[in-house]
């Protein structure tokens, strides 16, 4: 036998008796996990929203440059305008 090869006659983890019988008990516990905790999750939801507003503000630069600089004018052509409507 060389390294870094398995002897026929053993199987992966996961095909063994107890491997599955592991992956079956993960299954069912992160089943259980997500329906019993979904009510919590979803209760919190509102909060979280509030809390990332300020930070989605921060990260994107506050305002976005509203009258940065500018003489009253917004800057001319940044906003392009449907054709025969008068600017």
């Amino acid at each position: 036998m060389t390294s870094g090869q398995q002897p026929p006659d053993m199987a992966p983890w996961f095909g063994t008796r107890s491997g599955l019988v592991l992956i079956a008990f993960l299954v069912i516990a992160g089943f259980f996990l997500v329906a019993e905790h979904t009510a919590h999750l979803l209760g919190i939801l509102p909060y979280l929203l509030l809390l990332a507003c300020p930070l989605l503000h921060f990260f994107h630069g506050g305002h976005g440059g509203h009258g940065g600089g500018h003489s009253g004018t917004h800057g001319g052509d940044d906003h392009p305008h449907r054709e025969g409507e008068e600017r």
